[in-house]
């Protein structure tokens, strides 16, 4: 924070800060598994994008902000981390509303490895229903450029948690399937596997599953979904840097297949853990 190393429980931004005031704040988050980043240079590339899209600027060059991860990794002592970069707007002269006057804010963290669904909780399939909350239209914020405006999402939760659900998927005005809370989504019908083009962040992880099913021969397209596509899916699962590949069993109270986790998507789920442990993507950490 403001260019110094602190403990996580000290760092703060002062609450005139319109990342906080306003949600004018991009980030991304990349994460370290055994030590070694995992597609650091993409989530970087993500992260410079969305910077330049909100006309911030960090004060750090790429190779800067590398290391800057590098050194909160290296002094956590974390191998297994989530590890996340932001810049918010900032603070600017007094009574200003004028986002060019202010003075943009950059911020770096480690902390310990988060799941959206632990290991064994994957090996039963998650509960997904399907909201009726709207998503964001990306005509009024862009969900290329990562984001805090969580608003529709957290009540997208809290409508699956009242139908028994453990998270949920967001749709467009036309009723196509968008993304969740921190994850992107596919479906597979007939051994093809589909994941929605519109209204979404373009996931690393999701971009790891279409190199995975390129690579495995596996046909896959970027489409509309439509949300009665979704329940009538052979198999779901969603992608996120906070767990990988993540089987879907249920949707809006309706069990996919036999109720087990699909073999595709397992199959897939081996791929990614297995190639990414041998080092696919891997950028290691060097620790003191």
């Amino acid at each position: 924070m403001d260019g110094k190393y602190v403990p996580i429980a000290e760092a703060r931004i002062p609450i005139t800060d319109w990342g906080f005031l306003r949600s004018d704040v991009t980030y991304d988050a990349v994460h370290v598994w055994r030590g070694s980043f995992f597609r650091l240079e993409d989530h970087l590339a993500r992260f410079g994008r969305s910077v330049a899209a909100l006309r911030m600027d960090t004060g750090h060059g790429p190779e800067a902000t590398k290391e800057i991860l590098h050194e909160c990794v290296r002094l956590s002592g974390l191998r297994d981390a989530l590890v996340e970069m932001g810049c918010t707007r900032g603070t600017g002269p007094p009574g200003s509303r004028d986002p060019r006057e202010f003075t943009n804010r950059f911020f770096a963290f480690a902390v310990p490895f988060v799941w959206i669904a632990k290991p064994e909780k994957q090996l039963e399939g998650l509960h997904l229903t399907i909201s009726t909350v709207r998503r964001i239209p990306p005509e009024s914020v862009d969900p290329k450029v990562k984001n805090f405006h969580w608003g529709d999402l957290i009540r997208g939760l809290y409508d699956a948690y009242q139908r028994g659900g453990e998270t949920a998927v967001l749709v467009d005005q036309a009723g196509n399937v968008t993304e969740g809370p921190g994850f992107n989504v596919f479906m597979v019908r007939g051994g093809r596997v589909s994941t929605p083009a519109r209204g979404i962040l373009e996931g690393i992880t999701r971009l790891t599953v279409i190199e995975l099913c390129a690579e495995a021969g596996i046909p896959l397209e970027e489409t509309l979904v439509h949300a009665d596509a979704l329940r009538g899916a052979d198999e779901v699962f969603l992608s996120s840097t906070a767990g990988g590949i993540l089987p879907v069993t249920t949707v809006d109270g309706k069990s996919l297949g036999d109720g087990a986790p699909g073999p595709l998507t397992m199959r897939l789920r081996e791929l990614y853990w297995s190639k990414k442990e041998a080092g696919w993507h891997g950028t290691l950490v060097e620790y003191h």
